[in-house]
Formats: structure tokens, C-alpha cells, sequence
């Protein structure tokens, strides 16, 4: 299986997600949001394939590194290799962060006709959900451009039957740490 990718796989970033991290840049994306900062991954036919076994085996040379991000374009229009991107990086114990411009309820009727959708979230700590919105910019919110974006806690949100938002208000990275060790 092969997945189109917008760049090589960048470790090392700290503005992707809470921690150290290496951010998996899918190429593709039809949202077309004014002013986004990646407009070079919008071209579906752009980028460069790559099989997965390659991404596994740089995965697997990993260190010093908190967790995979899945960022674009957007990953969900690649939703099968996403998802065994996301699968193996739970099997090597990394978390993994996922941003999309579809909302949370969005990927759910998604599911309704093609259950890998649940599938993906099943392997996703954080999603980061919603289109950049210009109107909306807010350059003092946590790892998103937009307030109409969500961090959202995935695991209880699936456990809760309800978006779960992971609050600022109590200090981020403290519920990080606290809550539940995927997220360190």
C-alpha cells in the first residue's frame, strides 16, 4: 500500500502537538481554506508516492520523539494508509495527533458508509478538528489557527459518546501528564 506524502517525514517538531514530534505531511486536500499555510499539499496529484513499509521503517528509527502528527493537506482523504500509519505508531507505543478540516461529527457520518473512519479515530489521541477559518485566527490558542478548531480527546470521547474537548483552561500539558500516559 502507498500513501502520497507533501514532504519528507519532519521529526523534531514542537508546534504540531503537545511534546517532540515527527509530523507525517499528507499531500491532498479540497478544503481549500483561505490563507492556509500549506497550500503546496491542496494538489492531489502533487507530492510524492510512497509505500508504507518505508514510513514503518523510519517509524521504527524513532528517538527522542513524544508522538506521530498526521497534518497536511489533509490525512483523511488517504483514510487507509492513514490509518495503518496510525495503527503501527500505536503498535511502537508513540501517540499520535491527527489535524483535519472535516469536524469530528463530520468523520462519524463518514463512518456510517465506510467504517474505517471509526477504525481511524479508534488509533487517534488528539484530533485537531475543523477548517482554518481567517476570521476566526487566534495565534494565542494551543496547536490550532482557528477558535472554531477543537482538541479533541479522542479515547474519551469514544468512551463518553461526546466530543470531549482537552481544556486550556486547566493547563494543557498538565492534563497531559495527569490524565493518561498516551498523551507523553
Amino acid at each position: 500500500m502507498t500513501i502520497r506524502l507533501a514532504a519528507p517525514l519532519q521529526r523534531d517538531s514542537v508546534v504540531d502537538g503537545y511534546g517532540v514530534r515527527t509530523v507525517i505531511w499528507t499531500q491532498g486536500c479540497s478544503h481549500n481554506c483561505p490563507f492556509c499555510q500549506n497550500p503546496q499539499t491542496h494538489d492531489f496529484d502533487g507530492g510524492k508516492e510512497v509505500e508504507l513499509k518505508e514510513i514503518f521503517e523510519e517509524l521504527k528509527t524513532l528517538k527522542d520523539q513524544d508522538g506521530i502528527t498526521l497534518s497536511g493537506g489533509d490525512p483523511l482523504f488517504q483514510i487507509e494508509p492513514i490509518t495503518e500509519i496510525a495503527k503501527y505508531a500505536k503498535h511502537l507505543g508513540l501517540n499520535v495527533w491527527c489535524y483535519t478540516g472535516f469536524t469530528y461529527e463530520k468523520i462519524l457520518e463518514f463512518a456510517q458508509d465506510k467504517p474505517i473512519y471509526l477504525e481511524f479515530l479508534k488509533y487517534i489521541d488528539v484530533l485537531v478538528d475543523g477548517k482554518f477559518e481567517i476570521a476566526k485566527k487566534d495565534l494565542t490558542l494551543l496547536f490550532r489557527g482557528s477558535s472554531n478548531q477543537r482538541l479533541i480527546d479522542v479515547p474519551a470521547t469514544l468512551k463518553q459518546n461526546k466530543v470531549i474537548i482537552i481544556p486550556e483552561s486547566d493547563g494543557i500539558i498538565d492534563n497531559f501528564k495527569n490524565k493518561n500516559k498516551l498523551y507523553i
